[in-house]
């Protein structure tokens, strides 16, 4: 059961991304520009379905609070987009906020160190940092992001609960891991993990898809517990940034930027829908989810456009590794 956990895991991250808390509800999208158009470099806006500047979506998520990029797990492509917006943003002036999966709370110290002045060598680091045991895979391909934070002198943050908490509550069920002193000792209390209907249908829909509907209920609502306390954690971590940005009172001060798998952004459920509960309806936020333009994938990006999976879906190039699995 355990193992499945864990594919599962990785596969929410590849599902989808969000929508803006403060934007008003748009007409249904005008056609969408022909498939031929949805190349590498594509940015699409799901509010009309057209393709539309890079320039254009860089400057709106210039006027963001919290900006979510959703990637699919080690496209490199998707990291040279991340430090595009990181740029884009330094070269303004602005001093952004990066947040990242791919490191959990028990290494912020360790990633605070990272960018300091004095850093450790990359193999002490990823020691220290727990990387393998909260994350794994290889390690270069987040780097960049690493040395792009300190190169500018930028705050990071570890968005991850650790991963021995994800377990228990993957084995012991939400309601009675929250009450054990290895997982309240971080915070998370109970009122905190909210129990969103619309978040619960889609993960649970997507946790069933790809084991053919098979396994017994209670694995699936373990593991739907296990995600929402994941969601729950790092939309906790975001909105504690979101209030310390604020609290400066500096114009050049953030925005936030959450990296995360776009599983963890599609529809606004998972991460976005929880840092507004958390800060308040009012919050500039803006989703970009980050996808491979792969040939026969127009269908499913018209898909995409039509429920809004984000505010922005932005075409790359197929990762090194190839084409991301999908269990639709």
């Amino acid at each position: 059961m355990m193992a499945m956990l864990w594919a599962i895991l990785l596969m929410t991250a590849m599902a989808g991304c969000s929508t803006t808390a403060e934007r008003p509800s748009p007409p249904p999208p005008s056609p969408a520009a022909a498939p031929a158009a949805w190349g590498a470099g594509t940015v699409l806006d799901t509010r009309t379905g057209q393709p539309i500047p890079l320039a254009t979506l860089l400057e709106t998520l210039g006027g963001a609070d919290v900006i979510y990029l959703g990637e699919e797990h080690h496209n490199q492509h998707h990291i040279e987009s991340a430090l595009t917006v990181v740029r884009f943003l330094t070269d303004r002036g602005r001093r952004p906020v990066l947040g990242l999966e791919m490191f959990s709370w028990d290494g912020q110290a360790a990633l605070d160190r990272q960018v300091s002045a004095d850093p450790m060598p990359t193999p002490e680091f990823l020691e220290v940092v727990k990387w393998a045991p909260n994350w794994g895979g290889p390690y270069e391909h987040y780097a960049p992001l690493v040395a792009a934070a300190k190169a500018q002198g930028l705050r990071l943050r570890a968005l991850n609960a650790p991963r021995p908490l994800v377990r228990k509550v993957a084995k012991e069920g939400l309601a009675r891991a929250v009450e054990l002193p290895e997982v309240s000792a971080w915070g998370m209390r109970p009122d905190e993990l909210v129990d969103d209907p619309a978040y619960r249908t889609t993960i649970l829909d997507q946790l069933k898809a790809c084991h053919g509907g098979g396994g017994e209920e209670r694995h699936f609502v373990m593991m739907y517990e296990a995600s929402l306390f994941r969601d729950e954690a790092m939309a906790r971590t975001l909105a504690q940034e979101v209030r310390t940005t604020r609290a400066q009172g500096d114009p050049a001060a953030g925005p936030v930027v959450s990296y995360t798998g776009g599983g963890h952004i599609q529809y606004r459920l998972p991460i976005p829908n929880r840092v507004a509960r958390r800060v308040g309806d009012a919050t500039r936020q803006v989703s970009v989810y980050l996808a491979s333009a792969e040939q026969d994938r127009a269908e499913e990006v018209q898909e995409w456009i039509q429920r809004r999976i984000a505010d922005y879906i932005w075409l790359t190039p197929v990762g090194a590794h190839g084409p991301p699995a999908r269990c639709r």
